[in-house]
């Protein structure tokens, strides 16, 4: 219920671009505001020179049209802005407009999608032109999400941590969800994990580490074993004895420790000692950061705890996960503590795709990789570039012929099928007018490739699917069309 409040306050109604109103008005003033037409959304270009986007922000759209209001408020602000010739009759009409009339076809959310094919079909009346709704229907940061999934391969879990870096909360939030659908396991978005369940993650950051000096900042200063013993146990100086004999293992020089960075440890892992997972390069990983976790993962450990891992984030993430990872192995084996058999490793340091990508040709222990700016902000192509275009009015086909070919629309609503292989793969998308008659299995066609000027081409389809789904009729929500 939180997450179907949520877009009405994100996407309320003046969220538009007054020449809609001032359109509106001129169709309302000519007679022709109950004139139904039909809109299509689409792109022209696969975003980052991909070979495919990924449709999101339906269910966003959907909420927006379902609670489709103007307030009192917001139709004095339009009387304000509007020419003062505006008759005020049509102030009395928008008040009491709503969507009831409009019907939404569109492909599911997480579809894999296409340039120059509509994924997004309202049919409405001509005064009534949702660019807010269109404008919630994003695929970009979806489909960046699906390329930094594609380039970290099945086995690494994505955390998306970029709230700081997106632009402004809402784009913090939407990135959060869209993510999610393109294939991210974890948030960091507290509110993205209320509003839409996705799971989220996070420990500490460095400012806990580096706002602590000394052991004396500790407190309290004891925990108590898992086994039930009432007797609470000075965890600083078992932790000592743990820290002593872990730099004996490796040799390290007690001296370049740093005292606050394990006082800052210790009081985290007493308040969460079953969700131990520090960042472990405020100062230095292997002088440092990773005998300071050890030490305090084994004392953990002693007292029936289980720690969860490390953070890295700065330098050669990849030498440093091996570092860390033969580090583990040597304490599992030479304590015989096989906990830290199953620690695992975070990476982030401004993870790009290129960088996710090269991950996967070194040597690296890395479980679970976060990305933030290069993921919500697309740095790669900030924009997807979506096109929403009149296409029929009355029932009769209308086109924009531009200066550029480019621009140039196709005219008539339009129905999309996704032609399948005898082996269930898909191989075409084929965009015909709603009047023709849809492909059938095992029936040559001849088609056009869309935006070229190739000779036709006959295919056979083993199935056809069709893409598009009424999602939102006479103001109520198709709940069932909602996902793929």
């Amino acid at each position: 219920q939180a997450a179907e409040r949520e877009p009405s306050a994100r996407a309320p109604p003046l969220l538009t671009d007054l020449y809609q109103f001032t359109m509106a008005y001129a169709y309302w003033r000519a007679g022709r505001h109950q004139e139904p037409a039909v809109f299509e959304l689409f792109f022209r270009d696969n975003p980052f020179g991909g070979g495919f986007s990924l449709f999101a922000g339906l269910h966003d759209c959907l909420l927006f049209l379902r609670s489709f209001r103007f307030t009192d408020e917001d139709v004095e602000f339009l009387r304000s802005v509007l020419p003062p010739a505006t008759d005020p009759a049509f102030f009395q009409f928008l008040r009491g407009l709503d969507c009831s009339g409009v019907t939404l076809r569109s492909v599911p959310e997480g579809t894999v999608v296409f340039p120059k094919v509509c994924v997004f079909q309202p049919c409405l009346k001509v005064c009534l032109q949702p660019v807010s709704a269109a404008s919630l229907v994003i695929s970009l940061v979806c489909s960046n999400a699906a390329r930094f999934r594609l380039a970290a391969g099945p086995r690494r879990k994505l955390l998306e941590m970029g709230l700081r870096r997106a632009q402004g909360p809402d784009g913090g939030l939407t990135a959060s969800r869209y993510t999610h659908i393109g294939g991210f396991d974890l948030t960091s978005n507290v509110q993205a994990g209320f509003l839409f369940g996705i799971p989220v993650a996070g420990t500490m950051a460095h400012s806990y580490v580096t706002s602590f000096t000394s052991l004396e900042e500790v407190w309290p200063q004891t925990l108590v074993a898992v086994s039930g013993d009432p007797d609470p146990v000075d965890i600083i100086s078992l932790t000592k004895g743990w820290l002593s004999r872990v730099c004996e293992l490796l040799g390290a020089e007690p001296g370049k420790i740093r005292e606050g960075e394990l006082a800052a440890f210790l009081s985290y892992a007493i308040s969460y000692p079953q969700n131990f997972l520090p960042v472990i390069d405020s100062y230095s990983v292997g002088c440092s950061g990773l005998l300071n976790f050890c030490a305090v993962a084994l004392a953990l450990c002693e007292l029936g705890y289980r720690p969860v891992g490390v953070r890295l984030d700065s330098g050669d993430l990849c030498r440093q996960s091996v570092d860390v990872r033969r580090v583990f192995r040597l304490c599992s084996e030479h304590f015989s503590i096989s906990a830290f058999d199953s620690l695992i490793i975070v990476g982030t340091n401004n993870i790009s795709e290129q960088s996710m990508a090269e991950l996967n040709k070194k040597e690296n222990q890395i479980d679970v990789v976060g990305v933030g700016t290069h993921l919500v902000t697309c740095t790669k192509q900030p924009s997807l570039g979506c096109v929403y275009k009149l296409v029929e009015v009355r029932g009769r086909p209308r086109m924009k012929i531009s200066e550029d070919p480019q621009k140039s629309t196709v005219p008539g609503r339009k129905s999309v099928y996704r032609l399948l292989d005898a082996d269930g793969h898909p191989f075409l998308d084929l965009a015909c007018l709603a009047v023709e008659s849809p492909p059938e299995a095992g029936v040559s066609l001849r088609c056009f490739p869309l935006g070229c000027d190739d000779s036709p081409v006959s295919v056979t389809p083993a199935q056809a699917t069709c893409l598009r789904q009424d999602v939102f009729t006479k103001g109520q929500v198709r709940r069932d069309r909602l996902t793929t």
